[in-house]
């Protein structure tokens, strides 16, 4: 019987990148997303590519979604393994213009999605007695606090924080609990960084935002969905079975912790 992980926000972007990548190391995938026209394609793409995938649609920030999917998910396929917390969203702005929605729209998001989807999957784990591994999100921005992605950079902090907490109080029950801290790679979110650096920077060109972050790279080249999927690979494997409570940098060189 095959392992079964759920990804949340993986119609697109990295999140795709780490469900196909699962896919392809033979688990069965819930793929999850808030768009639901995106998920069908992407779900229907990947079952042309003979995975083994179904799609829920789902809003992360709402606590019952969360326990909705790990349900949905355990209807289909049986068991769960491993629950990636992917879902995120970024917002660009000067310290002094972050308002009341920002705040709390970054933050239901990145910050309580990642608590729901948690406590979804470690109950589910624990009703099966047997172990699991929850992959967070987290980003460069929860390791350094980067000018104009205030409210993202703090949301990321506290999806670091919140690993290390869940870390400690489920290893009893054997379950493990990480992150992935992606940097600069080229996706419609970091399309939409730069466009909205522009705005607020007369000197920025379009495209030289993200040409600017990335050159400080040290090998050179933006991050693709692949690096953030090897890694991910990696932390739902058994070979990541005694590491627990880390939120590690897959940034090409760029943040050095």
């Amino acid at each position: 019987m095959s392992k079964v992980a759920i990804v949340t926000g993986s119609a697109g972007g990295l999140g795709k990148g780490i469900a196909e990548r699962l896919g392809k190391d033979g688990f069965s995938v819930v793929l999850h997303d808030i768009n639901e026209a995106l998920l069908n394609e992407t779900v229907t793409e990947l079952k042309g590519k003979n995975y083994n995938v179904i799609g829920v649609k789902g809003d992360v920030s709402k606590r019952d979604d969360q326990f909705n999917l790990v349900k949905e998910a355990v209807d289909h396929f049986g068991r769960l393994d491993v629950f990636v917390n992917n879902a995120g969203i970024e917002a660009v702005s000067p310290f002094l213009e972050i308002t009341e929605e920002q705040l709390n729209r970054l933050f239901h998001i990145n910050v309580n999605g990642v608590v729901f989807g948690t406590q979804a999957a470690a109950n589910q784990f624990i009703k099966q007695a047997g172990k699991g591994k929850i992959i967070n999100a987290c980003s460069i921005a929860g390791h350094e606090s980067y000018e104009m992605l205030g409210t993202y950079s703090a949301t990321k902090h506290a999806v670091k924080s919140f690993t290390h907490s869940a870390a400690k109080e489920l290893a009893k029950h054997q379950i493990t609990v990480n992150a992935y801290c992606p940097g600069i790679a080229k996706t419609k979110m970091w399309d939409r960084i730069d466009e909205e650096m522009v705005k607020y920077n007369d000197d920025l060109k379009p495209g030289e935002a993200f040409e600017k972050f990335s050159s400080a790279i040290a090998l050179k080249r933006y991050q693709t969905p692949e690096d953030v999927a090897n890694l991910v690979s990696f932390l739902a494997s058994e070979d990541s079975d005694y590491i627990t409570g880390q939120t590690i940098l897959t940034d090409g060189g760029l943040v050095f912790r």
